[in-house]
């Protein structure tokens, strides 16, 4: 009977466990935020209640109706320890809006310029008191410990650590992260010392194991922004030439990209391997696993080193690993998982989501064939962005009208297109951004909104949010930018003064809640705002970036004319017409061409054919051939 009385105990424990977390994240009060997010699914899939949608900014914010799953959900009984009542009126996170049309257009209808050249320079106070910081307290190492004031590299001593060594390459990252932003900011005479310490300081003939990925978009890719940028001639940030300047950076953005090589060599599918040493390559213990966002989001920066140098193998390789995975996705749902095995091919997370693990392949497919023309690409994200408003997008057809909850997108499986969880990720918050671009602005307000609501009841956006207990499921922010790329892309594309206001929120909840002694600090509680000693290079790369490109209506992107597009790690890169040539090809074609020329004289030596038949057509045509086979080139 002990035992009995032992499991009736931890029941009853358990359930009043859930009772607290429930009253203290989900139905008690809003942390004094008076804001409450009441956004509830039921799990079986639901098919969207048919409405009228119609688009612009103010439409995300007029009056939303009844919230229909929700209400179909509280009326079955379908809460934990819940004292709502039959009665109890059921919101969505829209209900941020569902204030008077008055109302909204007094609080959201205008922004004074004199705020925003406020808030401007706030933004830009808060990158240099981060990257000052950074460049007094820990140049040359990878990171400011912003609290310590002290820098941060690699865990030699742990060298399982993956969280800091996957990032950490004692190679001055953050200085590197950083170099595009100082011009943003109009910095011409920091970013030419930035450049030189760059040029004289770093060398990655390091004893380090990297994550392909993190090296790719941290280093790579600002490394290849700052050479482009420092040697455009049409000089949009003005003249900027670096006397001597010899593309340095090219060639150390060249040097790096031919030690992440290895990684595509001896695998089974073309898929690479998630780790290299910049040294010796990959290391002999290295897992045959990696996700698809790691091993398909390399194609930006790779196809334009390639399309720089005249070299073909980088470009190769990452549109071979795209490929390969991309033949890897489900015949029944087109989705692809978020962890493969680089040898078998065979999917170890069947999750398909757009957070984690997932987030820029979708993005890079898009940003590949606006920087490239491939038709390729874009052929690949419009079946990848078919896929997920058929199997991961929840709620009514409108974002603004009908029954049934507002749009959430969710984490499924795979092969069947069935919820696998209840969460979602900070990271998925950069996907109003691409659908900005892929021109469902309506959807994108709607989206964001359900971003904007958490951060607005945490000041900050958890690592992961589950919408069904609504309530943090990982409670750490290290300083993300997602949601600030999307509120800035927001704002580029309708203009509407409400993104200046979300902005103004994201950027006075930083300073409020993660500046600390030295800098801006990682959220460890996005509740309790504990902090952990950590400044990430992506909060002065992004983060800092966008809050300052949001208030900076006469930054020379933002001129007439001007055609940028961002990495997903916010380095901005010009959409060039060189881009969209390959002089390899062009390359090849004249090697080949004397290739053949040279073959064709030869075995017209060896053949002594008659001087009068060496030219007569069908002749030639048929050497012709047989050189072609010869060569590999029929």
């Amino acid at each position: 009977m002990q035992w009995r009385s032992i499991v009736v105990g931890l029941l009853v424990l358990r359930l009043a466990l859930n009772c607290v977390l429930w009253l203290a994240f989900g139905l008690g009060p809003s942390w004094g935020f008076n804001f409450p997010i009441q956004f509830s699914f039921s799990l079986p899939r639901a098919e969207p209640e048919p409405g009228p949608g119609h688009g612009g900014a103010a439409a995300a914010a007029a009056a939303v109706r009844q919230a229909g799953w929700s209400r179909r959900l509280y009326e079955r009984g379908g809460t934990t320890c819940s004292k709502i009542s039959a009665n109890t009126p059921k919101r969505s996170y829209l209900s941020f809006f569902e204030e008077g049309r008055d109302e909204y257009d007094r609080r959201f209808g205008s922004f004074p310029d004199a705020l925003r050249v406020r808030m401007r320079s706030m933004a830009k106070d808060m990158f240099y008191f981060g990257y000052d910081n950074y460049m007094k307290y820990a140049f040359p190492e990878d990171e400011l410990n912003p609290i310590a004031c002290e820098g941060r590299g690699p865990d030699v001593l742990d060298p399982s650590n993956i969280n800091i060594n996957d990032v950490l390459g004692n190679y001055s990252l953050t200085l590197i992260d950083t170099l595009d932003t100082l011009l943003v900011l109009g910095n011409v005479s920091e970013f030419h010392r930035a450049v030189k310490l760059v040029i004289d300081t770093v060398s990655f003939d390091k004893d380090s194991t990297v994550q392909v990925f993190e090296a790719n978009i941290r280093i790579l890719g600002s490394l290849i922004s700052a050479h482009i940028l420092l040697t455009d001639p049409r000089h949009p940030f003005g003249d900027i030439e670096l006397e001597n300047y010899d593309n340095e950076l090219l060639h150390l953005a060249h040097d790096l990209a031919v030690r992440l090589l290895p990684a595509f060599e001896n695998t089974g599918t073309g898929i690479p391997y998630p780790r290299v040493n910049l040294k010796s390559g990959v290391p002999p213990d290295s897992i045959n696993e990696t996700c698809t966002a790691g091993a398909g989001s390399l194609l930006v920066e790779f196809g334009i080193l390639s399309r720089l140098i005249g070299d073909s193998t980088f470009e190769w390789v990452a549109r071979r690993a795209v490929r390969a995975l991309w033949n890897l996705r489900s015949n029944e749902t087109g989705l692809l998982g978020n962890v493969v095995n680089i040898q078998t091919g065979q999917w170890v997370g069947k999750q398909s989501g757009l957070g984690a693990g997932m987030d820029s392949f979708y993005e890079y497919l898009l940003k590949s064939y606006i920087l490239f023309g491939e038709k390729e690409d874009y052929r690949m994200f419009k079946a990848a962005y078919k896929s997920i408003q058929s199997h991961m997008r929840r709620g009514r057809e409108a974002c603004n009208e009908g029954e049934g909850d507002p749009p959430l997108y969710v984490n499924v499986n795979m092969f069947n297109g069935q919820i696998m969880n209840t969460w979602i990720d900070s990271l998925q918050a950069f996907f109003p951004g691409l659908q900005v671009l892929n021109g469902d602005v309506e959807n994108a307000i709607c989206l964001h909104a359900f971003y904007y609501a958490i951060w607005r009841r945490f000041g900050a956006l958890p690592e992961r949010y589950n919408w069904q207990l609504q309530a943090p499921d990982v409670l750490f922010y290290p300083l993300r930018p997602e949601l600030v790329e999307s509120t800035y892309l927001l704002y580029q594309a309708t203009k509407n003064p409400f993104y200046l206001h979300v902005g103004m929120d994201i950027l006075q909840s930083l300073e409020k809640n993660t500046k600390v002694k030295c800098g801006y600090a990682t959220l460890h509680h996005v509740v309790d705002k504990s902090k952990e000693d950590r400044m990430e290079s992506f909060f002065l790369s992004e983060t800092c970036k966008y809050l300052y490109l949001l208030f900076d209506e006469d930054n020379p992107l933002h001129q007439s004319g001007s055609r940028y597009i961002f990495t997903t790690e916010g380095h901005v890169v010009p959409i060039d017409p060189r881009f969209r040539e390959k002089s390899w090809e062009e390359q090849k074609g004249k090697q080949n061409l004397k290739i053949r020329c040279n073959m064709y004289t030869c075995l017209l030596q060896c053949e002594r054919i008659p001087e009068e038949r060496r030219y007569a057509l069908p002749l030639k045509s048929m050497y012709m051939r047989q050189i072609d086979h010869m060569v590999g080139l029929s």
